[in-house]
């Protein structure tokens, strides 16, 4: 069973505290939304889960075994993935190259023929086979971002961290996402969801995690999150008439 436990996670920089005693676990597959204004943390807590960056104090564990002392490749193999908000294709690269890269990184000893096939059915599932041979420098930015979720499918982690995977992207492609996502999840595994885009994350979503300057300040059903005032004050700030001075932060209300 898919087990991730993030506990008591602190993170500063010099004397700048960006992540004060996160603590939550992800246990099967789950299908959570992580939202806050920005400046909140979520990507630092994202950067500690997939081992960019280390935790100044506290531990981060993926199916038993501690990742936070790993760096990214071995967080990848002990089973967690993700996207990036700014796609992070291989450019020279084709379609089919891209997508081969991950599954042989992970599998050393294997043949490249040993994954076209499954690069094949990953290519189909995202509508992509007509594009297997294009170079991922010619792909539009929501395809750029469909090819980054193959090569998490090809990696075929416990749990995959999307980070703003719906931003900018067309609505036709924004529904191959969704579908992704659903499949995916439906397929056992466990995802979280880094997105600003409040109406597809409330309704995705089967758990929300808030964090406000480092602080989790909610975890729970998405419905009653919303209503949490912790939340609305946030996102609203503390007096709701001056909402035009929080600058780009985003109604919990959508």
């Amino acid at each position: 069973m898919i087990e991730l436990r993030v506990n008591d996670v602190w993170k500063n920089f010099g004397g700048l505290q960006v992540l004060k005693g996160v603590t939550f676990q992800v246990n099967g597959p789950e299908l959570i939304g992580l939202i806050g204004p920005n400046g909140a943390g979520k990507t630092t807590l994202t950067n500690i889960l997939d081992g960019v960056i280390k935790p100044s104090s506290g531990t981060v564990y993926l199916n038993g075994r501690r990742i936070d002392t790993l760096p990214p490749y071995g967080v990848a193999r002990a089973g967690l993935g993700r996207t990036f908000q700014v796609t992070r294709a291989f450019r020279r690269m084709t379609v089919m190259e891209n997508l081969l890269v991950p599954a042989m990184a992970k599998h050393t000893t294997a043949r490249q023929k040993d994954f076209e096939e499954k690069a094949m059915e990953v290519l189909k599932f995202l509508t992509m086979e007509h594009l297997r041979n294009e170079y991922a420098r010619a792909l539009s930015g929501g395809q750029q971002k469909l090819l980054e979720l193959g090569r998490l499918l090809m990696l075929d982690p416990d749990i995959i961290i999307l980070d703003e995977p719906f931003a900018g992207v067309h609505p036709r492609l924004m529904e191959i996402i969704y579908r992704y996502i659903t499949e995916t999840n439906a397929q056992g595994k466990a995802f979280i969801i880094i997105s600003h885009d409040m109406d597809t994350i409330f309704t995705l979503s089967k758990r929300l995690l808030v964090l406000d300057y480092g602080d989790l300040i909610a975890d729970g059903d998405p419905a009653v999150v919303r209503e949490d005032p912790r939340v609305k004050r946030a996102y609203l700030g503390e007096d709701e008439e001056e909402d035009s001075s929080q600058g780009d932060r985003v109604p919990v209300t959508g």
